[in-house]
């Protein structure tokens, strides 16, 4: 067993997802073992970092809590993943990264700040700041049109435009499909590592309104590099089982891209956090029931030992 919660795996050592369906999940010691017609395949809760349960997949209670004590994130979608119902939580128990972000998020000033380094990590450079958001808004659709129809050319795929109806997967094509596919495990992978660095995946700075804008806002960052190209090349080499095939091709990429190894890093130097934040940020097994550095704050006089609390 570990010292502490500072030993534990950290998500840039594991492995990115696993999608499964038509299957059930139950324990196995430490581990969790997936049954199918095929048999069973044994998974290291301790080195997943997101499970997404497609259709027709059952899993036990044990299951759930032997992947939740891992840090595993477990995501509830639909047939090919595209689409999110539900989602489990993560293993972090502190909260300094959320007030971080909230913070960050409602205030004018710093918000732009983050929304500059998140553009300037996509463009490469720096931007200048007599642009409004509105001109690098502009560009960004830039580049990435850019990139569709660079990848287009690359791969001989035809291409008008991203379009997709959620309500009717198959009248989309061939590369619209593959491409959300592929966003769709980026989405999940993205989501994992934001809920196990303790931020929140509702609170975004692009997007916002929605219970995923900062996963969102983080996917964003490696589309271009990842997903696009990835999804044009294997609509070139053939659409037969095309979205199994995307998610495959997905989880090889996303570890030649050391994507697991930049997640953190990314979002706390998007965010301004501190790298030693988990020596700073106070014990995470102390009395949950005392009241935290915030309330000593906002009341300097205050003192915790003070402080009732009905056990």
């Amino acid at each position: 067993m570990p010292k502490d919660l500072h030993e534990l795996p950290k998500l840039r050592d594991g492995l990115s997802y696993l999608f499964v369906q038509h299957c059930r999940i139950e324990q196995d010691t430490s581990s969790v073992a997936v049954w199918d017609k095929e048999g069973c395949v044994q998974v290291p809760a301790a080195a997943l970092g997101v499970l997404m349960l497609g259709p027709g997949t059952s899993i036990t209670h044990a299951a759930v809590k032997a992947l939740v004590d891992n840090g595993c994130s477990i995501v509830w979608v639909g047939e090919e993943g595209i689409r999110c119902y539900a989602q489990g939580g993560g293993e972090t128990r502190k909260a300094y990264s959320l007030l971080k972000q909230a913070e960050l998020a409602n205030r004018p000033e710093k918000r732009m700040e983050v929304i500059w380094r998140m553009y300037e990590q996509r463009f490469g450079y720096r931007l200048d700041r007599m642009l409004s958001p509105e001109q690098v808004r502009g560009m960004e659709g830039v580049r990435v049109r850019q990139a569709y129809a660079d990848a287009s050319e690359l791969y001989s795929v035809p291409w008008h435009g991203r379009a997709y109806n959620r309500q009717d997967w198959a009248q989309a094509d061939p590369i619209n499909r593959a491409l959300s596919a592929a966003n769709s495990c980026l989405n999940g992978i993205c989501h994992a590592a934001i809920v196990s660095g303790g931020y929140s995946p509702a609170i975004g700075f692009v997007h916002t309104g929605r219970q995923l804008s900062f996963v969102y806002d983080i996917a964003d960052l490696y589309k271009v590099e990842i997903t696009i190209p990835l999804a044009f090349r294997l609509t070139a080499e053939s659409v037969a089982h095309l979205e199994t095939r995307v998610r495959h091709a997905c989880r090889d990429e996303f570890r030649n891209h050391r994507l697991l190894q930049r997640l953190l890093p990314d979002i706390q130097a998007l965010l301004d956090v501190p790298t030693d934040v988990q020596e700073t940020s106070g014990d995470p097994d102390a009395d949950a029931a005392l009241p935290g550095e915030l309330w000593t704050q906002l009341w300097p006089g205050a003192r915790v030992q003070d402080a009732g609390h009905d056990s």
